[in-house]
């Protein structure tokens, strides 16, 4: 089995090649989750109340945008509160020349241009070409919103402008110079691993829904220190410029093959259903962090019997991060040493551990 990646295909002869996959190949059906799973870290803060009333404009209508479109059905939301627009405008139920991929998506509403379908709307992603989104279109959208600008290399809005209209505009790119980059490098290696190791007869919707909750979770646990220094940043932490994981974080792989693998597994894709995970984990581990084999036994050593270590230095974020990962590993029980409420304030994440 040989993992294939495709681009560059229209919506069309998208759905038309892989209507032709099942029965030719041992993995029949992969849509790109790239964009899904950007769109799932932040969605999924709201609460299941709170998805089904958000209302989402989708600019653009190719094979990302309606593999998003999909997904929003999927986790909750009204297919009457997606509005999907193409060239031609929004996709509205009666609309001439639309085919039957499109009119799959289509509403009944009165709007027919982006500048009335974005008024009051939540969410905007773009899957389509530079510029195509204002200032004055982005004042008209609702509290907060959440902005996916992902047309590359120039987006449909530069951030800068967007956050002049509306400073609190949580904001997306396709590119690595601006925070909350959405690159499919986050995904799919990490997808094919987990089915390839479990020999998956096919890639199924909860394989891919594991690959983008393991995202999100992993989004909002301390981020790694290389991660920190590889991006020369003083801290890194879950919040509107950090909504998904940098592409070099090295813990992409430990945490999402795993998952999708267990999903694999529990949708009964699997070939080769995996006995231990931890033993899984441990592997993947050795092959990303490749001192790990050398240190092994001195963290099995460490898990055993585990002891108190003091943190001189407890106000540090630095330090901060270093004590949680030694928590989560289950290899220290620390003391920190410093002001609580000091500490308290640099824990940012939402879940306030250690």
């Amino acid at each position: 089995m040989i993992p294939t990646s495709l681009f560059g295909i229209d919506a069309k002869e998208c759905d038309d090649f892989f209507d032709s996959l099942p029965g030719l190949l041992e993995v029949s059906e992969i849509e790109d989750p790239t964009y899904e799973r950007m769109l799932y870290d932040t969605l999924e803060l709201e609460g299941y109340n709170q998805i089904k009333k958000i209302k989402i404009v989708i600019n653009g209508a190719g094979a990302s945008a309606m593999a998003c479109a999909n997904l929003f059905k999927k986790i909750g939301i009204k297919s009457e509160n997606i509005l999907m627009l193409d060239r031609k405008g929004v996709i509205y139920k009666g609309r001439d020349n639309i085919d039957q991929f499109k009119s799959a998506y289509s509403v009944e509403t009165k709007l027919r241009t982006l500048s009335e379908a974005i008024k009051g709307a939540d969410i905007f992603l773009g899957l389509s070409a530079p510029g195509v989104l204002s200032g004055e279109m982005v004042s008209d959208m609702a509290e907060q919103p959440l902005i996916f600008a992902l047309a590359n290399p120039d987006p449909e809005i530069a951030p800068e402008e967007a956050k002049k209209a509306r400073p609190d505009a949580i904001i997306a790119t396709g590119r690595s110079d601006y925070p909350n980059q959405v690159n499919n490098v986050l995904c799919f290696p990490f997808l094919f691993r987990g089915a390839l190791d479990v020999g998956a007869t096919g890639i199924n919707d909860a394989m891919k829904m594991a690959c983008v909750t393991a995202l999100a979770n992993l989004a909002q646990i301390e981020t790694d220190e290389t991660v920190v220094k590889a991006y020369d940043l003083q801290e890194l932490n879950f919040g509107p410029e950090y909504l998904i994981p940098k592409p070099f974080d090295p813990r992409l792989l430990v945490e999402l093959a795993p998952a999708v693998a267990q999903a694999a597994m529990d949708s009964g894709v699997a070939l080769r259903p995996i006995r231990d995970f931890e033993i899984y984990r441990q592997k993947l581990s050795d092959f990303v962090f490749r001192s790990g084999t050398a240190m092994k036994p001195v963290f099995e050593l460490a898990k055993s019997n585990p002891k108190r270590v003091v943190y001189a230095e407890g106000e540090s974020r630095r330090v901060l991060r270093a004590v949680q990962n030694s928590i989560d590993e289950g290899i220290v029980r620390p003391v920190l040493i410093g002001r609580r409420t000091v500490s308290y304030t640099h824990l940012t994440l939402p879940t306030k551990r250690i």
